[in-house]
């Protein structure tokens, strides 16, 4: 360990072990159960909201048994009775559109194992088993990202699924939601290591273009239950050994259903260990830039040159990056009309002190950042050096032009454990809130997913508990796998002394999550897709609680893409603005078709709605009615 180092881990240390001794608990007669120590997380909390000015006196319940959803989400072997430390464990998408045009928002979830389904919505908070009808069936193939897009612009939503070593699947909707594969012709059937996938129109020329992210070679070519391959046994160290790099491949949308891979002749060639990606238009210019996360070494910001290439600008930009990210959203959070990125880090809190249960549970050390950079087992060859990187999560202000500011800490954006992102305003105050996913599931502890409320752009506080996202009703654990002790795994470490079906439980964990107005009564709910396990459907009470003004906004592109994706709204009304861009992104993994949702805190009339359009069009209706959902079409060319 260099002796800069050394010095820098002296710090983190006498910093830890401070914020440590502010939270340890009373002496205990006994060892704290799991529960009592959620339960002392809820008192925290309560006591950490007192001087909050965001309300959060609504309650979330899983209804999951009366949504009827039946999806259970499998995992290969190396996730589980053969777990070793391998990319397998990072779960899966859940992607969300109305794929029949019936004007409810139905639910696509991906599995490694068993089948991805498709749940149509019914209404009334009810779903319905689509997947067959829909054709959009892949049993045993491994998924893992999904996103949807109207690639080929006829008003109706298509699906690309990413799959480990089984192919990469487009499905074209025609019409009514039945789904027809297309990838062979569209050219998009890359085999190999893939994960996140994100449409967006790179060149503005209406066509909704892909960007795929892989993460790097970490199995062999043996083949295991279910015919998955066999994870390597030093996966994660696949990032140290340049044979394993696998590059992300962006495909130009050619038209006619087909796609051109381009990444080289546009100078994008990204290398990153990398799960996931979003756009954004930093500069101004008009055209979307990309921000790929690296989840083993820094992530890569790269800035469009008007649709004809790509130019790296990470370090003028973001100097320092995550060593190990896996989410990544932006939004306006602080409502000034600029684009702020949040990313999440996932790796970083992947050290042995970390992951060993003796500092479980702690409020102030999970909100503090990883002591990944002194961990002795993270080489300085493992780290790939890593003085331009933070070990947590970053929440990059922008502060415009061009100049962002990491600020997680005074936002009090650090969590535990983090996979993928959700932005929504899910108190209606105007400000967007954040979900995050969390947890690893077995072998490890449980850990919390994050609800973090915008206290009026100023901070974030943690709420999973205030809100009833935490602690799950019901059990913390789940059966993971069963071993049969007296036959085939009588060898096993786990049967030691048993014989026959042995049942071995696991933490429940979540992966992707969508935020949308699940049972349409105005205020957002939460859908996750766990690993192993069945989804929660979080489902809100707040307009029970308060008074909700909204807007939903679908936007229907024509010279621009179908989807508006990389469209800017505002909502503006006396002096006070509110912005979205319009990416699709939602949760770890995925892209999901959604109305813009915003809420409008005590407004009860808009002045105006404007849309800056990918096409460069500007886009202005004045007191749009409130309360609904408004579809803004595109205007046409004027007529010379």
């Amino acid at each position: 360990m260099t002796p800069a180092r050394q010095l820098l881990c002296l710090l983190f240390t006498l910093g830890g072990l401070a914020a440590l001794g502010a939270e340890t608990p009373p002496a205990a007669k006994a060892p704290e159960t799991v529960l009592q120590r959620l339960a002392r997380r809820l008192k925290f909390q309560q006591a950490m909201a007192t001087n909050k000015q965001a309300f959060f006196g609504f309650t979330f319940t899983n209804q999951i048994e009366p949504s009827q959803i039946r999806f259970q989400h499998h995992i290969v072997d190396d996730a589980g009775r053969n777990y070793k430390a391998a990319q397998y464990d990072h779960g899966n998408a859940l992607a969300a559109a109305d794929v029949d045009g019936d004007g409810r928002t139905d639910l696509y979830f991906t599995s490694q194992l068993g089948r991805n389904e498709l749940w149509r919505n019914l209404g009334g908070g009810k779903f319905a088993d689509g997947t067959a009808r829909a054709g959009l069936e892949m049993t045993d193939q491994v998924s893992v990202g999904a996103a949807f897009a109207d690639f080929d612009n006829d008003g109706d939503p298509d699906l690309f699924v990413t799959t480990v070593r089984h192919g990469n699947r487009l499905f074209q909707n025609q019409g009514g939601g039945r789904f027809e594969d297309v990838t062979t012709t569209a050219g998009l059937g890359y085999s190999g290591h893939s994960s996140g996938a994100v449409f967006f129109d790179f060149d503005n020329d209406g066509r909704l273009d892909l960007f795929l992210t892989n993460i790097g070679v970490f199995t062999g070519n043996d083949l295991g239950r279910g015919g998955y391959h066999i994870a390597l046994t030093d996966a994660f160290a696949g990032h140290t050994v340049p044979e394993r790099t696998e590059f992300s491949l962006l495909y130009h949308n050619e038209g006619g259903g087909r796609f051109k891979e381009v990444s080289r002749a546009l100078k994008l060639r990204d290398g990153s260990w990398s799960g996931d990606a979003t756009f954004s238009d930093l500069n101004g210019d008009g055209y979307p830039d990309l921000y790929v996360v690296n989840m083993q070494g820094d992530d890569h910001y790269y800035e469009n040159l008007g649709g004809k290439g790509f130019v790296e600008q990470t370090a003028k930009r973001f100097p320092k990056t995550p060593w190990g990210a896996t989410g990544v959203k932006f939004l306006d959070y602080n409502r000034d009309g600029l684009m702020d990125l949040f990313v999440t880090d996932m790796h970083s809190d992947m050290t042995q002190q970390q992951t060993e249960d003796a500092l479980g549970f702690r409020p102030f050390y999970e909100k503090k950042k990883s002591e990944a950079y002194c961990a002795v087992q993270w080489t300085e060859e493992y780290l790939q050096g890593a003085s331009n990187n933070l070990f947590g999560n970053a929440f990059y202000q922008n502060r415009g032009p061009g100049t962002f500011a990491e600020v997680s800490e005074p936002l009090g954006v650090e969590t535990y454990w983090p996979w993928g992102i959700s932005a929504g305003d899910l108190n209606a105050d105007g400000f967007e809130d954040l979900f995050v996913t969390a947890g690893m599931g077995y072998p490890f502890r449980y850990a919390v997913n994050s609800v973090l409320l915008n206290d009026g752009g100023r901070t974030f506080f943690d709420a999973e508990f205030l809100v009833g996202v935490e602690p799950r009703a019901g059990k913390l654990e789940t059966e993971w796998f069963t071993l049969d002790c007296s036959g085939a795994d009588r060898t096993n470490d786990l049967c030691g002394g048993k014989s026959g079906l042995v049942a071995v439980p696991g933490a429940r964990t979540s992966r992707s999550s969508v935020i949308f107005d699940l049972d349409d009564d105005g205020d957002l709910d939460v859908v996750t897709n766990e690993l192993n396990d069945r989804p929660q459907v979080l489902v809100s009470n707040l307009t029970n609680r308060k008074a909700v003004h909204h807007l939903r906004v679908r936007l229907v592109g024509s010279r621009s893409n179908r989807d508006g994706l990389g469209a800017t709204v505002t909502l503006r009304r006396a002096g006070q603005s509110w912005t979205q861009f319009h990416d699709g992104k939602s949760g770890y993994l995925a892209q999901s078709s959604l109305p813009l949702y915003f809420g409008l805190g005590d407004a009860t009339k808009l002045d105006s709605v404007e849309v800056r359009w990918p096409s460069g069009a500007q886009q202005i209706l004045r007191e749009p009615a409130l309360d609904s959902i408004l579809v803004l079409q595109e205007p046409p060319l004027p007529e010379h």
